[in-house]
């Protein structure tokens, strides 16, 4: 390594956020906040780290797109027999945390976790271009295998079982979402004196405050 990252610097410069801005619903900030990420940061303003704990009260984390928000929470899909679907299993709460550089902002969320209806998976899932389709068929998600030609051999398998058919969903795929306990909203400052406001659900009521950067 040539450059020494202890020396990397940023000095954040972006929007303010202050009590004014804080909705009664987070729902309703979180929504324009996105908006905003979608267009400055493209195809990515939607990934987000999903963070969860297994059995043993080890901590697993990776990035997972988020495709859907109602008045309950965030949603994203996946195998159900994967790492993170053994881990919700076990353990139905989780955390995710959305970083969006060009805006200075992130936002974290945390709450327990649902899966979401199969009429609602079976919506997406038809949503999903045939290739990804049949990818839900083929990775037998977080499983050990043999190379990448095993992955190209199984594909060609599955094409020749539907070809021409409607791909149906697998029971083994689908959604869950998130309900959030807290959402925190971090705007970047100069000089690290960052604004961050933060909701908790109390009693069924959102509550808000500002946290010291």
């Amino acid at each position: 390594m040539t450059r020494n990252i202890a020396d990397i610097r940023r000095d954040y410069e972006g929007g303010q956020l202050d009590e004014a801005q804080a909705t009664e619903n987070p729902m309703e900030l979180f929504e324009e906040w996105l908006a905003l990420a979608l267009e400055s940061e493209g195809d990515d303003g939607n990934a987000m780290t999903l963070a969860t704990v297994d059995s043993q009260g080890l901590p697993h984390a990776r990035i997972v797109l988020l495709k859907g928000i109602d008045d309950q929470g965030l949603v994203f899909y996946t195998n159900y027999h994967s790492h993170k679907g053994s881990e919700l299993t076990n353990v139905p709460n989780a955390a995710l945390v959305f970083w969006w550089p060009s805006l200075a902002r992130q936002v974290r969320v945390e709450g327990s976790v649902e899966q979401v209806s199969a009429e609602e998976s079976d919506a997406y899932f038809a949503s999903r271009p045939r290739a990804s389709q049949l990818g839900a068929w083929v990775a037998t998600q977080s499983v050990v295998i043999p190379g990448r030609t095993w992955i190209e051999e199984r594909q060609s398998r599955f094409e020749q079982a539907y070809e021409g058919q409607e791909i149906p969903r697998p029971v083994h795929w689908g959604g869950y979402r998130v309900v959030p306990t807290m959402i925190e909203f971090w705007q970047g400052q100069p000089s690290r004196l960052h604004d961050r406001i933060r909701y908790e659900a109390r009693d069924g009521q959102w509550q808000h405050f500002r946290m010291a950067p």
